[in-house]
């Protein structure tokens, strides 16, 4: 029964992907066609309706749109500008200076706007026309643009880390935040050694402006509103003062706030944010709630089990079943976006993962980690093709400016599976000992 249930819905859900069926319908109809072999029709489409209203009825839910809302009054709200030139600050005297400023001020929007897509266009459209006028490669200014930009995923707040608190059965959030800090960081400065040594290949040295005192304090004081943000959230947060849905809720009137005193967002800009806040939350929503018709048959017909004997009938390592995880997940990775990823695949791989050793949360981050380098390769890359559009590049042109970078970043990731203190250690420090259980 398993085996068939799992081959009937892995082809129904393939065969309507490749028909260009939305995924969030090719998720449910799968799940329900398959969940139908087990249970007769009527209760199945019973049982669907009903774990979708339950799959959606979840408090901590209430942050996704918030945060995305919070996102993007940051993205039109001349944040960007005063990032890049902190980052320039920190940065700009190290060979191929404004590629390390690239990487850096990614890491920082991409954490305060929660999106590698906006970080890859904000950063692509300011960075990029400056550092061509310099001398500079598009091919190499494309590939950390689009090398860094998904750091700010791990990084918190992020919006994939709730929806994998939510499937997961209840992960803490605020422990998920902050075991995302040192595996994201990691990935940000890997790129950041890659791009240091093209730059000395290459012949591109640091920043020749001067800065003074005054300068730096100015640009410091320009930057600092807007990293409060994240020192105000997740410090909030992880110190107990209010939940990730509160939280939420703060990042939205901060960020408001922000954009009123710099003035950079009219009424009218307003509103098409909080239209475009709203079309992104249904597509999210609508995806949470028809995985959990999946997640409901993958755990009625114990799909997990199975999966987890499959693996353990290859070896019984636990460091080959994580590796072939891994290589599984990238495989994915590729081909569906990071949400409907973690719906499908967390209640299959989780339970394996628990048995291999690893925490909730450290599970988590491998996850998130994985999928994230599948927005950078194609065929289904979507910040691989905005910074390619910013730029003004082909995707053929950074095939090999891009392997390096795919090489150290899928260096980090072994050493977060294998090393999972890396993930649990500030959640340890800030007393999740019982979360990592």
């Amino acid at each position: 029964m398993t085996l068939t249930v799992s081959l009937i819905m892995a082809s129904a859900m393939i065969g309507m992907l490749i028909l260009g069926m939305p995924i969030c319908i090719a998720i449910a109809v799968s799940a329900v066609i398959a969940g139908a072999q087990a249970l007769d029709w009527e209760m199945m489409l019973q049982t669907a309706s009903q774990r979708t209203f339950t799959g959606i009825s979840v408090f901590t839910l209430i942050a996704i749109p918030f945060f995305i809302l919070a996102g993007n009054i940051m993205n039109k709200g001349g944040i960007a500008i005063r990032l890049m030139n902190f980052a320039k600050l920190l940065v700009g005297k190290l060979p191929g200076s404004y590629a390390h400023t690239n990487a850096l001020a990614n890491m920082m929007f991409g954490a305060i706007s929660g999106s590698g897509v906006a970080a890859a266009s904000a950063m692509g459209t300011i960075i990029g026309p400056i550092a061509e006028k310099n001398g500079y490669s598009k091919r190499y200014m494309a590939a950390i643009n689009i090398a860094t930009a998904p750091t700010g995923l791990l990084i918190p707040p992020s919006n994939v880390l709730i929806t994998y608190s939510l499937v997961s059965g209840g992960t803490s959030v605020a422990a998920l935040f902050i075991a995302g800090y040192i595996p994201g960081i990691l990935w940000g400065l890997a790129c950041m050694v890659i791009a240091y040594i093209y730059a000395k290949k290459l012949g591109y040295t640091g920043s020749k402006d001067k800065i003074t005192l005054g300068i730096a304090v100015k640009v410091t004081l320009d930057a600092v509103p807007s990293l409060l943000l994240i020192v105000i959230v997740i410090g909030g947060i992880v110190g107990g003062a209010f939940t990730a849905t509160e939280g939420a809720i703060v990042a939205v009137v901060y960020s408001l706030f922000l954009a009123v005193c710099y003035r950079s967002i009219t009424w009218k800009e307003l509103f098409k944010i909080y239209k475009e806040s709203a079309e992104m939350t249904g597509i999210i929503v609508f995806l949470i709630g028809v995985s959990s018709i999946m997640s409901w048959v993958i755990s009625f017909v114990d799909i997990p089990t199975a999966v987890g004997n499959l693996l353990t009938s290859i070896s019984d390592n636990k460091i080959v079943i994580l590796l072939i995880i891994n290589v599984f997940l990238l495989f994915v990775g590729t081909f569906l976006d990071t949400t409907p990823a973690i719906l499908i695949f967390t209640p299959i791989f989780l339970p394996v993962a628990l048995q291999c050793g690893l925490s909730p949360i450290e599970f988590g981050i491998v996850l998130v980690f994985n999928l994230c380098i599948g927005t950078i390769t194609p065929p289904v890359g979507n910040i691989l093709f905005v910074g390619v559009k910013v730029a003004n590049v082909t995707i053929e042109s950074l095939v090999k400016p891009l392997i390096p970078y795919f090489l150290v970043i899928v260096a980090v990731l072994m050493l977060c599976t294998y090393v999972p203190a890396i993930s649990s250690f500030l959640p340890e420090l800030a007393g999740y000992q019982a979360t990592l259980k």
